[in-house]
């Protein structure tokens, strides 16, 4: 209890950035959608040229979801689809985006898994002949001029898949995002000495595990906000009290998929403004009820 209290507390604290203009016109903005889907992730983005990713698709059953949440975006196809991971909360529900929404190009780590949830990806990419890249450690994607968009980790070998899942650095401007997917400690050590990790938002690494988000690499990227994606309901314990005090120590704002539903974050690579979709203390009355 004394954890939703303190989530309650610091997610009723609004930070607000505003975009700024330039000789009275308004730089094009780039838009960071992060989809509540329960326990699992699901991130799309909108770039300043208006080209569209998403990045993994939530378990199974969060298709129908992310397909109305791209439809009522007015998007009809995506420039490029991330999938992390192979475990199910990454992948599961792709299938059904794929079948909906014009997917051009797939960015994946290569790395097979024998479930059924897997099996459901792989066929449905064969079927439509969607094109599979390979995602390849410090490598640029480029998709977007205005921006820069880092692969920071990929598969290797004797890696699990949390440990070989892809992680992103994004930059527009003067603001930094970074995806952590689901990699945990040893990766975040790597990354502290291998690249500069501050960033002005982070999608915290593996809803808040205790594998991840050591306190030395959340004063490395000094995050003023951190995105935390998961179900109130979940049966691993995320987030765990550590990381949630570190994020304290570092002085970033929070804001929780289960505490204020879906999160949007708008930027001219300047500011930033962050629109909650909920009121954290309504959603959780709403979701008790």
């Amino acid at each position: 209890m004394k954890k939703w209290i303190a989530f309650i507390v610091i997610l009723n604290l609004c930070q607000l950035a505003y975009p700024s203009e330039t000789n009275g016109e308004a730089a094009p903005e780039m838009q960071i959608h992060f989809i509540d889907v329960g326990q699992g992730d699901s991130m799309f983005i909108r770039t300043p040229m208006n080209r569209t990713i998403l990045v993994d698709g939530g378990p199974p059953g969060a298709g129908d979801e992310i397909v109305s949440y791209l439809r009522k975006q007015n998007i009809k196809k995506l420039d490029l689809v991330v999938a992390t991971h192979p475990d199910m909360d990454h992948i599961g529900g792709l299938p059904e985006v794929m079948k909906h929404i014009e997917v051009k190009e797939i960015l994946d780590t290569g790395k097979l898994h024998p479930t059924k949830t897997f099996a459901a990806y792989i066929n449905e990419v064969r079927k439509q002949s969607i094109p599979v890249r390979i995602a390849e450690k410090d490598t640029s994607i480029e998709i977007d001029p205005m921006m820069k968009m880092e692969v920071w980790n990929a598969f290797e070998r004797l890696k699990n898949n949390n440990e070989s899942s892809i992680v992103l650095k994004i930059t527009y401007g003067e603001v930094d995002l970074l995806l952590m997917s689901d990699v945990e400690q040893e990766q975040e050590k790597a990354f502290l000495h291998d690249y500069n990790v501050k960033a002005e938002i982070i999608k915290v690494a593996h809803h808040g595990s205790k594998t991840s988000s050591s306190l030395e690499f959340l004063q490395g990227v000094q995050p003023e906000v951190a995105i935390l994606t998961y179900s109130k309901e979940n049966d691993y314990g995320h987030p765990v009290n550590r990381v949630i005090e570190n994020l304290y120590r570092v002085h970033s704002m929070i804001y929780s998929t289960a505490a204020v539903g879906n999160v949007v974050i708008n930027t001219d690579g300047t500011d930033y403004i962050i629109i909650p979709e909920k009121n954290p203390v309504n959603k959780l009355i709403e979701s008790a009820g």
